[in-house]
């Protein structure tokens, strides 16, 4: 687990707050900083509106005023709240998704709320959102207030198809199970190419399933042997990847993809199964690519 700080973008929405109390938990556990960053975009010069923030023409000295007063407070706040840690507050001007990708290629870790106001406006439900999934340096973890409901207690679980994304995203997974003193639930999803539908009989598709399981053994030997405190546990379904990861969260505490995947979870962050997952998910939404 790398010592960098954990950045979590914060315009004081709902959203941004669970984000922001997520991330105070996960610095508890690994002993990491904590950066408030609230990155707004001056979109006219008509004026910018924000949170608790009074309309003015740009450039607005007030308003800057005003959104440093509130990521202060924040930070303010949730350092005195866990006085062992160490949390500061930083106003940026950008584009969000440029500012975010540029910020997470020296962060351990980006926490993000589903959805904001200001600056994060829809973050996670347009191009925002695929942006940041798909280009940041650095794990992203997406929390939705609704899906956080305090420290959630459970199992981490990860999606895992084979491709090397995935195995990031595994590698993630048992380290986070780890430092949670939690079981992990491995998820595979299997489904026969379109051509093979009527030819897949039960025992050629339990044959199949039989073989990703084996696979997905062969990928955890050497974490195991690395994390050998964590229990895990192994499903491999022929179903819908979006169905079976939504039903894996609804227990879990975490769950884990990578940006890209083949076969049942091929384009699984830059397409439905993604937007599902982030959206429904019953639990935070942490998504690994390679640093």
């Amino acid at each position: 687990m790398s010592d960098a700080e954990i950045v979590v973008g914060y315009d004081g929405s709902p959203d941004a707050t669970a984000a922001l109390q997520w991330a105070l938990r996960q610095a508890g556990q690994d002993d990491r900083p904590v950066r408030l960053a609230y990155v707004f975009e001056w979109l006219t010069v008509a004026g910018w509106v924000g949170p608790g923030v009074t309309p003015g023409m740009w450039p607005d000295e007030q308003a800057r005023r005003q959104v440093e007063e509130l990521v202060g407070k924040a930070a303010a706040d949730a350092a005195a709240e866990h006085p062992e840690l160490t949390v500061r507050g930083q106003a940026l001007d950008g584009p969000p998704a440029l500012v975010l990708e540029e910020i997470s290629a020296r962060a351990g870790l980006l926490v993000l709320g589903s959805r904001g106001h200001g600056g994060f406006a829809g973050l996670l439900a347009g191009s925002t959102t695929v942006t940041v999934t798909a280009h940041a340096h650095c794990p992203v973890v997406v929390v939705r207030s609704d899906s956080a409901a305090g420290a959630r207690t459970g199992h981490v679980a990860v999606g895992v198809d084979g491709s090397e994304p995935s195995l990031l995203a595994l590698g993630f997974a048992i380290e986070q199970a780890s430092i949670r003193r939690v079981p992990l639930h491995v998820v595979r999803a299997w489904q026969p190419r379109r051509e093979q539908w009527n030819l897949t009989g039960e025992q050629a598709r339990d044959a199949a399933l039989a073989d990703q399981r084996a696979d997905l053994e062969e990928a955890l030997r050497r974490w195991q042997a690395t994390f050998p405190d964590v229990e895990v546990s192994v499903e491999t379904s022929a179903a819908a990847p979006a169905g079976l990861l939504l039903d894996a969260s609804r227990d879990a505490q975490l769950i884990v993809v990578g940006t890209r995947g083949h076969g049942g979870l091929r384009g699984m962050l830059l397409g439905s199964v993604s937007q599902q997952l982030v959206q429904h998910a019953h639990c935070p939404v942490a998504v690994v690519r390679e640093h």
